[in-house]
């Protein structure tokens, strides 16, 4: 017969084990990590920017009059059937965090109201707030500690707001592709010939946009990057890229011609 003693010693082991069952390993957060950042997935309602954290129940639920509130005052980060990519992850105590887009960013930088010309950069107006870093931020609400978690259960949890099994049609689709393009799509660099949604699959969504009339063409410049470090201005005449352009700002202003896969 077991003594007082040794079952207070098993009950007090059994809540000791109880209370770091649902504790993240090492490996739960690597799991979530690198199945969670990067990815792509298609938005199935409007996502508001927000300066704080949306905040999404693991049990599918939101509050939708406040997101719809959100949207009134700062407008959209994504309608429905835009593209987005998860570009940043946190694990806090009770939630999971993912920026959407590069999260939103308050103001524009100097390089939205520039364009490149044969001789260097100079300014160039905007298309409006449409064009200005448009991203927010998603809190996945557990109520309670982050359970360890596969991929494919986050994406089901998130998918009354984010459809990821569209990105897997996307991969069916870039294998249609001519060789240059989908390699180029893998390398994540923008080539000529490409469309608006291929250079998207390539580098995401743009910083900002900006459009002008040029040599009796109307283009339209997508613009990626910050500084100090490289800006790449992927420039469209009609659906098509007519040109790829890199400038390194902070390191002289110096260019180099455009990127093509090897």
């Amino acid at each position: 017969m077991r003594s007082r003693l040794q079952i207070l010693m098993a009950v007090t082991a059994a809540l000791a084990s109880a209370g770091t069952a649902d504790k993240l390993t090492l490996e739960d957060r690597i799991e979530i990590s690198r199945g969670m950042n990067a990815e792509y997935a298609t938005s199935k309602i409007v996502l508001p920017r927000s300066k704080k954290a949306l905040v999404f129940n693991a049990d599918g639920t939101w509050d939708k009059s406040a997101w719809q509130e959100a949207t009134k005052q700062l407008g959209p980060a994504a309608r429905v059937g835009d593209l987005i990519q998860i570009t940043k992850v946190e694990i806090d105590a009770d939630k999971l965090v993912f920026e959407i887009n590069h999260g939103m960013k308050g103001n524009k930088k100097w390089y939205e109201r520039v364009e490149v010309s044969g001789g260097g950069m100079s300014n160039a107006s905007t298309q409006g707030d449409s064009n200005a870093a448009s991203g927010t931020v998603i809190a996945l609400h557990f109520g309670k500690p982050v359970p360890p978690l596969k991929t494919s259960e986050i994406k089901k949890m998130l998918a009354p707001i984010l459809d990821f099994e569209k990105h897997s049609a996307t991969e069916a689709y870039v294998d249609t592709l001519p060789p240059e393009i989908k390699e180029a799509i893998t390398k994540k660099v923008a080539i000529e010939t490409m469309d608006r949604e291929q250079v998207l699959l390539a580098l995401g969504k743009p910083r900002t946009k900006t459009r002008e009339t040029k040599d009796g063409y109307d283009q339209e410049d997508w613009i990626y990057g910050e500084p100090p470090g490289k800006i790449t201005f992927v420039t469209f005449r009609g659906s098509k890229v007519y040109k790829v352009r890199d400038v390194f700002a902070g390191m002289g202003g110096s260019t180099v011609p455009k990127i093509n896969p090897q």
